[in-house]
């Protein structure tokens, strides 16, 4: 047997359109089929609580309803199980607007599950707190915390799907178990058949960003070509009872799937090939054979595994001062040298006016707003000839007046010179930080709640 899972998205603020032509391939197959949404980051995840503290009913993904309303009705018709955390901070807010939308789309008895405690920003002082590699902060050091959050496994979304659930709707879990789950589910492995939980793992890992791996952020013209990015088709994954995996992508889309757009992804985030943790297995890819079978067709083989760990990644988000931007353009005839002034100019006008424990950074966008630091303008870019550029100056600090001052210094460049600076913007916010831990896995308790028709809270 076969079970074959689609990613609809690999990110909050992707393509909303992007299930349409998976679920058009996974109604093809006569096989157990599942439609995974990831659509969390840590940043995005603590912007999701902070909206949650000013409307309670909100901090669920924003996007939700154009994700799902092409999809729906169809996946609940052809019992292709969805499986997506796009709860955020608020998985019932989530369910609650999956339920309305199902109801007009005429399913209004769907079976709805949400998965929560991962959020544990009321129990920080109830964990036993590790440090994760390289965090130098204490964990009791953080203030104004927003969000904190356990990295949950598959276990639980199993857990849903085995009383029914036709939507599993998660907030913060490992992406790679939003696949794990029904691949699991249906192949009915054990706990711990450690090699096969890998390789369900693993083609989670390789769908979970959508298109990386079906070739859009492979591209690089006249490197890597890669045909039609402007419909891209999202990944598929046929996996079988004893591991092997084959990565396509659904018929007519735009991309391709090649040994290279898969090894690029399988190596994405990787720390330690031999040792990937997730909270379900410790991956070992050692012994991974990849293989071209047809077009847009590889098979990936060789993949191992390990226990789980004995502690789960934990997330802390946190509010830390205030951080601002500002910019301003200069074009035509020695630009750069405008530029160059008007930067110096700043510099010179900050140290006059604020703090010395301002951060700033400058860029000169058009020749210079990548590399970290002034070096790299300095030495390589003395004599451009550059027409165009545009003026960034980025600032953080513990006070929102010093941001506010030192972005205005940049805005008095209207008058102040040098000659033919415009277009200028601001923007302050205050600034979001985070923190990883380890808290031990038997601390961490998920829970599974169902939700049977329109009417069920």
């Amino acid at each position: 047997m076969t079970v074959v899972v689609g990613c609809g998205a690999g990110f909050s603020g992707d393509r909303t359109d992007a299930a349409r032509p998976l679920v058009d391939a996974l109604m093809s197959y006569d096989a157990p089929r599942a439609l995974m949404f990831e659509t969390l980051g840590e940043r995005t995840l603590a912007a999701a609580q902070l909206r949650r503290i000013k409307d309670p009913d909100s901090g669920d993904e924003p996007l939700l309803e154009e994700f799902l309303s092409p999809v729906l009705s169809d996946c609940l018709a052809n019992h292709i199980t969805i499986l997506g955390n796009f709860g955020a901070a608020n998985p019932d807010a989530a369910r609650r607007r999956i339920q309305q939308l199902a109801k007009r789309l005429g399913h209004s008895q769907a079976c709805l599950a949400t998965i929560q405690g991962d959020d544990v920003r009321d129990r920080l002082h109830e964990f036993d707190w590790l440090a994760w590699v390289g965090e130098k902060r204490a964990i009791s050091t953080l203030e104004q915390v927003v969000a904190a959050n356990v990295y949950l496994g598959a276990d639980a979304l199993i857990e849903a799907m085995t009383q029914g659930a036709q939507v599993v709707i998660t907030g913060r879990v490992a992406d790679p178990s939003l696949a794990l789950a029904p691949i699991c589910y249906h192949h009915d492995w054990a706990s711990d058949d450690w090699d096969r939980r890998a390789a369900g793992a693993l083609a989670g890992h390789l769908i979970e960003c959508g298109t990386q791996v079906t070739g859009g952020y492979f591209a690089d013209p006249g490197v890597k070509d890669v045909p039609g990015m402007a419909s891209l088709g999202y990944p598929l994954v046929e996996v079988e009872r004893n591991g092997r995996l084959v990565v396509t992508k659904p018929p007519g889309t735009g991309g391709l799937v090649t040994e290279q757009t898969v090894k690029e992804q399988l190596l994405y985030e990787i720390h330690n090939p031999s040792a990937y943790i997730t909270p379900d297995v410790v991956i070992d890819l050692e012994h991974v054979r990849i293989k071209q079978l047809a077009k847009d067709r590889v098979e990936v083989t060789g993949v191992r595994g390990k226990p789980s760990p004995a502690r789960l990644k934990t997330t802390v988000s946190f509010l830390a001062g205030y951080q601002g931007e500002a910019e301003i353009s200069y074009a035509g005839p020695n630009a750069f040298a405008r530029a160059q002034l008007a930067r110096e100019t700043l510099r010179q006008r900050l140290s006059l006016r604020c703090p010395a424990d301002l951060r700033a950074r400058y860029d000169l966008i058009g020749v210079s707003s990548v590399f970290d630091g002034d070096a790299h303008l300095n030495t390589q870019h003395r004599n451009t000839t550059a027409s165009d550029i545009r003026l960034r100056l980025a600032v953080e600090h513990a006070e929102k007046c010093v941001v506010e001052r030192a972005t205005q210094e940049l805005l008095a460049l209207y008058c102040c010179g040098p000659a033919g600076g415009g277009g200028i913007r601001r923007h302050h916010t205050q600034r979001l930080k985070t923190a990883s831990y380890l808290v031990p896995r038997q601390q961490a308790a998920p829970v599974v709640t169902l939700h049977k028709g329109e009417g069920d809270e």
